[in-house]
This record gives C-alpha cells, sequence and structure tokens, in this order.
C-alpha cells in the first residue's frame, strides 16, 4: 500500500510535531516524497538518518530521549516477525530497553549515562528478523516480560536488565556493583536477578558466581534487618534470633531465623533463587519444613520481597500462627542453640 498521501502537506508542519524523530513510513504519511528526505540527509543536509529508516529532523546529534526513541522504532517497524498463533496480525511488536540504558533509566548510579553508552539494547522477540546496528543493540527472548513504563520509555523489569547488562560486561567488580545496586538500592530481590541469571546461562562464568555469591548474602542481611523491624514496629513478641534446632541428645533439626519456643513457632527467610524442582537446596529447605511440622512446630515461610513490599502482611502471618498454638496438639520439646 503507498502511504504517500494524494496532497502532500508542506514540510514546515513538521515542525510542530511532538517528536524529531521519525521513520521513512511516518515521513510519506506527512507528504515527504523519497527524493525530498534524500536531500535533506545529505552531508550538510539539515536532517540525518541515525539508524536504518529512522531520521532525526534536525542536524546536531541526538539526545538520550531521541537515541531511546531511535532504537524503539528500528525495533518497532525493521524486520519482519515470523507469524505465531493467537498474535493479531496488525499488532506492534513488543519492543523494550533493556541493558545498562534499562537500569540508566530505573535510576542506577553504577551505569554510565545514557548519552555517553555507544550501544543502546532492546529486546525482542525471539522471531523477530532484525540485526543490530549502529547504536542499536538487538537482544532476542523467546519469552518477554511485561515491559514497565519509565519516563515513557518501555523499560524491561530490573532483573531481566541486569541479566542482559551483566551478558555483555567481563569485569568482575563491575558486574558486583550492579547486582549489589540492584538489591541494596531496593529494585528487587536477590532471587529475582539471580533466576534471571540462570535463564540467560550466565551463572557458569567465575566472576558472575562470585557476584552472586556477594548478592545472595547482601540479600539475606537486608531481609533479616527487614524481618527485625516487622517484629518491632508491629508489637510481635521478640523471638529467638538466629539459632538452630534440635532435639535433646538427638540429632540437628536445621536453623531458623527466628524461633517462638513457647508458641512452637519458627520463621524462616526464603532467599532461595528458584532453578529446578530437582536443586538440592530446595530439597533440603522443604525436608527441614516437613521434618520440623511432624514434631509440632508450625514453619512459616517468609519473602524477602513480602518484607519489603508488605511489612504489615508477613506480621498478620506471624501473628496467626502465634495465636493459634493454643489450638494445636503439643509440639516436641527442642533444644534452641545461637548459629
Amino acid at each position: 500500500m503507498n502511504d504517500t498521501p494524494l496532497s502532500p502537506l508542506p514540510l514546515h508542519h513538521l515542525s510542530g510535531l511532538p517528536t524529531r524523530v521519525l521513520t521513512s513510513r511516518q515521513l510519506r504519511q506527512h507528504g515527504v516524497p523519497a527524493a525530498e528526505l534524500t536531500e535533506r540527509c545529505r552531508p550538510g543536509g539539515c536532517w540525518q538518518q541515525v539508524l536504518p529508516g529512522v531520521y532525526l529532523l534536525h542536524p546536531g546529534p541526538p539526545t538520550s530521549e531521541e537515541r531511546l526513541q531511535a532504537v524503539l522504532l528500528y525495533a518497532t517497524h525493521r524486520g519482519p516477525t515470523v507469524p505465531q498463533q493467537g498474535t493479531p496480525s496488525g499488532d506492534a511488536p513488543a519492543v523494550m530497553i533493556t541493558g545498562l540504558a534499562a537500569l540508566a533509566l530505573h535510576g542506577f548510579s553504577e551505569t554510565p549515562p545514557l548519552l555517553v553508552l555507544d550501544r543502546i539494547e532492546v529486546l525482542v522477540a525471539r522471531t523477530r528478523r532484525l540485526r543490530s546496528t549502529g547504536f542499536a543493540q538487538i537482544v532476542r527472548a523467546a519469552d518477554l516480560p511485561v515491559p514497565q513504563e519509565v519516563t515513557g520509555v518501555p523499560t524491561a523489569p530490573v532483573p531481566r536488565a541486569v541479566a542482559d547488562a551483566v551478558a555483555g560486561l567481563s569485569d568482575a567488580a563491575a558486574v558486583r556493583r550492579l547486582l549489589t545496586e540492584a538489591v541494596r538500592g531496593g529494585h528487587c530481590e536477590a532471587a529475582a536477578v539471580v533466576r534471571e541469571l540462570s535463564r540467560a546461562r550466565l551463572l557458569t562464568r567465575p566472576h558472575v558466581v562470585d557476584a552472586v555469591d556477594t548478592l545472595l548474602a547482601e540479600g539475606r542481611a537486608l531481609a533479616e534487618q527487614r524481618l527485625y523491624a516487622v517484629v518491632r514496629e508491629h508489637g510481635l513478641p521478640e523471638p529467638l534470633w538466629n539459632v538452630d534446632l534440635r532435639l535433646p541428645g538427638g540429632p540437628h533439626l536445621g536453623g531458623v531465623d527466628a524461633f517462638w519456643p513457647e508458641h512452637g513457632v519458627a520463621l524462616e527467610i526464603d532467599t532461595r533463587a528458584p532453578r529446578s524442582e530437582e536443586d538440592p537446596l530446595h530439597s533440603a529447605f522443604d525436608h527441614k519444613r516437613e521434618h520440623l511440622e511432624r514434631l509440632g512446630i508450625t514453619v512459616v515461610r517468609c519473602l524477602p520481597r513480602t518484607l519489603r513490599e508488605a511489612p504489615a502482611q508477613q506480621a498478620a502471618v506471624v501473628r496467626t500462627a502465634l495465636m493459634a498454638s493454643p489450638e494445636r496438639e503439643p509440639g516436641a520439646y527442642v533444644v534452641a542453640l545461637p548459629r
């Protein structure tokens, strides 16, 4: 179909557009013929082509916002998509900024400013027939996350953006700083980052594994601090903190983060990064919980995300478990030792 209108508009109307970045198709729809576009983009001209099929309607360097917009336009309008069942043929393909550029949009201090990034990564479906070019770096995924709108820009969630950024970094210190800021800055939980690193098959890289160990320690320390605050700010009874449980003269039952012996209630912060059902860490965790519950001890599983986003909800769960203790059969006597 020919997009050129029958009566081309005068070019001065383009100065009133809200954007100065347009595709060749959009320019045709605004009445700009191909010859005029070529003439205006000659060396010394007043327009320029910044990416294939994407044009900047002024001669100076693009701003950060214009670079982001150009990459998104390139990824949206260039390259056909392999048809997928259940996808309306008229829908624009989903694209979003990821990697270091996305982290800069999310407010990370450990990323370079958008304007100095050599490449801007854009996440697209694996079925898209696109190639990286200029400052547009194409990243493909079989399953796209739901993008977040950050200053009006479709942006990958922090865990996915971190994984895509780490994929292009070989500096161990830089990787560690990014992972630490993701958790310490309150952007997401450590387990979510590790899950994305695992999906991207980055946990085989030694410098990434070392950074993940630091990340998980950081995540646990923050979760413990939030748990202390939940207990004290919501008026819960003070528990025994960080203890190992064992039967008198018997086997070790495992460690818990908090234990209310008079109520037979234990709490454990679950900072595991899910990888698979066969993960030995999952088996050990579930075995310990089942063993304690057979002895009459209620085990409250506490997620770092809940502590961060819904502390009152977590306090209510613990309070309910404590209040239910008189209705249960008395549990086995266990010894609690500091760990």
